[in-house]
């Protein structure tokens, strides 16, 4: 079904376009800012790798992420862009991507009605490839878009959440287009989900709260690349920190990192600043609630809003209040207070302006030229997940060196066959 035959779309939906020119020098501060991304745009201006492709877009829509979707359209593309979450979307940055003609379907503070039906929008737009973050645009095309799938040439997805969905896609046999795990890539994980996480995760908290992290405690919740990442930033800014996991393995490597480790119920009475980074569901309910000292304080850093139970903590709560912008105060039994930002929505996002750009320069590099692979390899690749190729990866770890004006050593031939071979 050719969905851009059936309805009249219209070009943006977006809060107000005259908000449109504080974006653009929001937009112009990061383009200054992304030397692998210039590099790489300047390659698609001459290339074209998708002249008359039409790409959605749903990634967290402020500044670092509109430059991405310029670039795309740089190479040639017809693009059509939403958020990945109601509360990411900066409406000065939607305004101005849609005074430059780019069809942008988002606003900030979206309801779930209105998050989905821009998520619908910008799949009307009929597209051959998807940029994704967190599966949502995915969900939908295997879902009650699964009549558009056909058209899908493929996609790159852009964080683990959303990696974890489409593995569950291909485990069942269901992914019915190849989709890169751009999360997977290393020049995405070991940098965007550790630097970048643990640096704006702590930024939004600090900026929204105006409180001092030195000598609290702070509980961090999962030790994956995220965790170690906002561990890390908790010790450098003085905090004392407790890492919980469920996993063994991370469990000793928060040990040997130097961090204390313990289950959450041990660590609810302890902690000052909660940190959810799992992508798991109910990480803190009821349990830790009850445990939580007078002016906890709550925050989530995974994509979805579900690692705080939050039914559960309205439930315990005789009564709530807005206590500042993106802090909401729960009075529980016994005159406690119980502080939860951005709605336990990702806070670096929700109450923040992301990662820091250079980390999404790498990142977006990563994105671009893997569009570019699905570009070059449509029809010849399955309907599989695939890892992002190394070359790639090299590729934007080269552009970055040479961004920051370091220079690194290269293998003789003579090194090279000693790596290579096995009798020597």
């Amino acid at each position: 079904m050719d969905f851009r035959n059936q309805i009249e779309m219209p070009d943006y939906i977006v809060r107000d376009i005259g908000l449109a020119p504080g974006g653009r020098l929001k937009i112009d501060w990061v383009s200054a800012h992304m030397p692998v991304l210039n590099a790489i745009r300047g390659e698609f201006e001459r290339d074209r790798p998708f002249e008359g492709i039409r790409v959605a877009l749903s990634i967290h829509l402020e500044a670092k992420t509109a430059y991405l979707a310029e670039v795309i359209r740089a190479g040639g593309a017809k693009v059509a862009i939403t958020g990945s979450n109601p509360l990411s979307t900066q409406d000065d940055v939607a305004a101005a991507l849609a005074a430059a003609g780019i069809k942008v379907y988002a606003w900030y503070d979206a309801t779930d009605v209105e998050y989905r039906e821009h998520l619908l929008h910008v799949l009307d737009t009929g597209p051959q490839l998807v940029i994704d973050d967190g599966g949502d645009l995915v969900n939908l095309l295997h879902t009650v878009r699964k009549d558009q799938a056909a058209e899908i040439l493929g996609g790159c997805e852009e964080t683990t959440t959303g990696v974890r969905r489409l593995e569950a896609l291909e485990r069942d046999g269901l992914l019915l287009f190849p989709m890169l795990a751009v999360n997977n890539a290393f020049c995405k994980y070991l940098f965007d989900n550790r630097y970048g996480t643990g640096e704006s995760a702590w930024s939004a908290i600090m900026r929204t709260t105006n409180l001092v992290v030195a000598g609290k405690t702070a509980v961090v919740l999962g030790y994956g690349w995220c965790g170690k990442g906002v561990a890390m930033r908790a010790r450098g800014l003085g905090a004392r920190v407790i890492v919980c996991e469920v996993d063994p393995i991370k469990a000793i490597e928060a040990c040997m990192d130097g961090y204390q480790v313990m289950d959450s119920i041990q660590a609810a009475g302890k902690g000052d600043i909660f940190i959810t980074v799992t992508g798991c569901r109910d990480v803190l309910g009821r349990a830790h609630y009850e445990k939580m000292k007078d002016g906890a304080i709550l925050a989530n850093a995974g994509h979805f809003d579900v690692e705080i139970n939050k039914p559960e903590l309205a439930e315990l709560a005789h009564a709530r209040r807005q206590a500042r912008r993106d802090i909401e105060q729960f009075d529980m039994p016994g005159g406690r207070k119980i502080y939860l930002l951005a709605e336990g929505r990702l806070v670096n996002l929700a109450a923040g302006d992301g990662h820091p750009t250079e980390i999404m320069d790498m990142s977006f590099g990563i994105q671009a030229l893997s569009a570019r692979y699905i570009m070059e390899n449509a029809g010849s690749i399955e309907k599989k997940l695939y890892r992002v190729p190394e070359e790639i990866d090299h590729r934007v770890a080269g552009l970055k060196l040479k961004a920051m004006g370091v220079e690194i050593d290269s293998l003789t031939s003579k090194q090279q066959a000693y790596l290579n071979e096995w009798g020597e």
